[in-house]
């Protein structure tokens, strides 16, 4: 078969394949790789998935894209090592679900993402002698992630940058205490600061000595694997053929793209409901049609998505016939009626948060942490402004409650149980480095640590 190639946002560096891609992270011109073809998944064979395991699932979705890469016995051993734990689909009331994305081994999403796009770097590298450097910004979740994902895999060393003052403890520690091949750097800023000085190396020709890559969700490898849920979850709770709502928590905005590819995929969506927190750029700009980014981004209890300027709402700009180039100009405006057709966007604020998360309690007994309860919120102000469909609807929560334990016990007098990937995670020793946000300091940092 005939490999498909990937494109960049910004439209002006060669198409690539998909090892290129993913070995790459950022194209050169600082765009994001696209596939140059969606393929195509119809109502019986997503009706087919509905009796599978997830894994299983994420070989027919994935093979869709990677097996002119991966071979069909790589790829297998790939999925069922990457998805070894459940996915429940939790049944709230009517037709309401919430979907969790929070028992893998960091306990957040971002594992279903992380731990594929980890295994199929890992299997590209094996035949390498050079190491590759990952390089990643995190505002939470996907630090730990990744810094789990690429652990002890040979040849590849990862470098994380965070923000020490918007991170949770637990969250912290999920990624300072491994040490190994994994470094992990506090930069005295935002999010966005760590994620500004992660793209300025990228484009730094000083660098050139070292091979470096992004595991952030700018890399095409974080993409992919976040359609296969949407595919899981529809397959079990919807009709053959029968549409359905979802609603995304959102911060930079790759979880709800991967929603967007699995609708062109064929993916039966009625609407998507963009929830957001204080950081609202998007939710304005579905209403006003301008864009402008949130400088700095606004800290929230959500912390995860405190993004004020979402790198992948690029990618969304450009799957609606739009060109957005990474400062958040918008060169060529999209079709903003058909993407408000399937889009409903949404800010849910602190205030809201720590409400939705009581109000889920005490109707549903449904424990839902801060970034799940922003999706859910969403879920429910679209129901009071738009009416509530005759659908399935599924809100996705993306972290498990034990990380926010002070957040849950000071709203709801419980302590959420700890998962089994958590435990004995607070008697661990932590080692990082500290910097002012100072990109001459950081690039001496990568050269003294990767420079050959």
């Amino acid at each position: 078969m005939s490999g498909n190639m990937y494109y960049s946002t910004n439209h002006a560096s060669p198409d690539v394949s998909l090892s290129e891609a993913l070995l790459t992270g950022q194209a050169p011109d600082k765009g994001l790789y696209m596939p140059r073809s969606i393929p195509r998944i119809g109502p019986e064979e997503i009706a087919d998935l509905s009796d599978k395991t997830y894994s299983e699932v994420a070989r027919v979705i994935l093979g869709k894209y990677v097996l002119d890469t991966f071979s069909e016995d790589e790829l297998n051993r790939l999925c069922e090592d990457a998805y070894d734990y459940e996915v429940p689909l939790e049944h709230v009331a009517g037709r309401r679900y919430v979907m969790r994305l929070d028992r893998g081994p960091t306990a957040s999403f971002k594992d279903f993402a992380a731990r594929m796009m980890g295994r199929m770097i890992g299997s590209l590298m094996q035949l390498e002698e050079r190491t590759l450097v990952i390089l990643t910004a995190t505002s939470g979740d996907t630090g730990s992630a990744i810094a789990h994902a690429f652990f002890r895999i040979p040849n590849i060393k990862v470098m994380v940058l965070f923000p020490p003052d918007e991170v949770s403890n637990r969250q912290r520690k999920q990624m300072t205490t491994l040490g190994d091949n994994v470094s992990t750097v506090a930069v005295d800023g935002k999010f966005d600061d760590c994620q500004a000085l992660v793209k300025r190396a990228f484009a730094d020709p000083d660098l050139k000595s070292v091979r470096l890559s992004s595991a952030n969700s700018i890399n095409i490898g974080r993409l992919l694997p976040q359609i296969v849920y949407y595919f899981y979850a529809t397959s079990r709770l919807a009709g053959p053929g029968e549409p359905v709502v979802f609603s995304v928590p959102s911060g930079n905005f790759g979880d709800m793209m991967g929603c967007l590819l699995a609708q062109r995929m064929g993916l039966p969506l009625r609407k998507l409901i963009i929830a957001t927190n204080a950081n609202n750029e998007v939710p304005v700009f579905m209403t006003t049609g301008r864009y402008e980014k949130i400088v700095p981004s606004r800290v929230c209890i959500s912390n995860a998505m405190n993004v004020g300027h979402p790198s992948n709402f690029a990618r969304v700009i450009d799957l609606f016939g739009g060109h957005m180039d990474e400062q958040g100009i918008i060169h060529r405006k999209p079709d903003l009626d058909r993407m408000r057709k399937l889009l409903w966007a949404t800010s849910v604020d602190d205030d809201r948060t720590r409400e939705a998360i009581r109000s889920a309690w005490t109707r549903y007994r449904l424990l839902l942490e801060p970034h799940g309860a922003v999706g859910w919120r969403g879920l429910e102000d679209y129901i009071e402004s738009e009416g509530e469909p005759k659908c399935t609807m599924i809100s996705v929560e993306t972290a498990h409650p034990a990380k926010f334990p002070e957040e849950i016990q000071s709203l709801l007098s419980i302590t959420p149980d700890i998962p089994p990937s958590m435990d004995g995670l607070e008697d661990k020793s932590e080692e990082y480095l500290r910097m002012p946000v100072d990109y001459e300091t950081f690039k001496k940092l990568i050269l003294e640590r990767y420079g050959r």
